[in-house]
């Protein structure tokens, strides 16, 4: 009896160069593009992480002056947790870094994406109260020029938002996102009438106090702050507007592809001018700030346009393979 060979069964990167394995891997669709963005970001903090200045007294410094000004409970927390950091400052910071690469990581690897957004989840947590200390919320010095509400619990909303399976908007759901959406906007237009953002110089000071580390990065703030030098009120007025029809339009979606590209463009502003990229540059950057994870949430809901309903709306989704993360 002649044998019979059983070939095996071919995957869908079967037979594709090394360029088109990667790209079926980590950009097959939308939902898995995003997944990847998040992973690189968390990989970047990690590194970040790992620079010569976190192992130094100035890092637990820097997060022992987060405390200032906070009330009593948050205060002595922030305390405890700088003085713990210092010391063991080898053994924590190699931790932190340690475990922020491991999401990344995670992330880009589809078997363990659904692990990962969990730890995430739970080490944003920790971070934004003990790195960021609730974005500076609680003692009203938050302003969305330099950051807030904080970029780290954004990676924990995205992380939701692209939980892998065919349900548009993760686990959020699509009105679950464009909730999240419209609440983040909201505050982001409350933040432009408080104290810190809306004063006759709240721009120029933001300007020069933000990061840089670049010549023509430091040359590019100054000619800003020198142009904002006192309309401070108004465009903080006229940012608190744009940032509350920003947050409604894409909620309700009326014209959102139009305001989560203007949102995209502000955001690129703030990173750019308020936010010096997150001090990238400086030797002492933990993250790149929130402007990247804003405009990868813009993502998140441009891709979800249209809606349920819509006939063209499971396109994206149909379109990924049956095993897409």
């Amino acid at each position: 009896m002649t044998g019979t060979t059983i070939a095996p069964t071919a995957t869908p990167e079967a037979g594709l160069g090394a360029r088109e394995r990667a790209r079926a891997y980590f950009l097959s669709d939308t939902r898995r593009c995003l997944q990847t963005a998040l992973g690189i970001l968390w990989l970047l903090d990690g590194l970040l992480q790992l620079q010569p200045f976190m192992y130094s007294a100035g890092f637990p410094a820097v997060l022992r002056a987060n405390a200032a000004g906070q009330a009593g409970w948050l205060h002595a927390s922030l305390i405890w947790g700088a003085n713990l950091a210092q010391g063991h400052l080898t053994l924590f910071d190699t931790a932190f870094a340690t475990i922020q690469v491991l999401i990344g990581l995670s992330l880009l690897y589809r078997p363990t994406v659904r692990l990962a957004i969990l730890v995430s989840c739970g080490w944003a947590v920790v971070v934004w109260w003990f790195g960021e200390a609730f974005g500076m919320l609680l003692m009203t010095m938050a302003a969305p020029l330099t950051g807030a509400p904080g970029a780290v619990i954004l990676y924990a909303l995205i992380g939701l938002v692209v939980w892998p399976g065919q349900r548009p908007g993760g686990l959020l759901g699509v009105h679950g996102t464009r909730l999240a959406w419209a609440a983040l906007w909201l505050l982001m237009a409350a933040l432009w009438l408080m104290a810190p953002s809306s004063s006759p110089n709240s721009f120029t000071q933001a300007f020069d106090a933000a990061p840089s580390g670049m010549s023509w990065l430091s040359t590019v703030q100054y000619w800003a702050a020198d142009a904002t030098r006192g309309a401070g009120i108004p465009l903080a007025l006229l940012l608190a507007a744009v940032s509350a029809v920003i947050a409604i339009a894409v909620y309700l979606n009326w014209k959102p592809k139009l305001f989560l590209t203007v949102s995209v463009v502000l955001n690129l502003a703030y990173w750019v001018l308020g936010q010096g990229f997150g001090g990238l540059f400086t030797g002492q950057g933990t993250d790149p700030n929130a402007g990247p994870l804003f405009i990868l949430l813009a993502l998140a809901l441009y891709w979800l346009i249209p809606y349920p309903g819509d006939a063209r709306a499971d396109v994206v989704n149909s379109a990924a393979p049956a095993n897409a993360q």
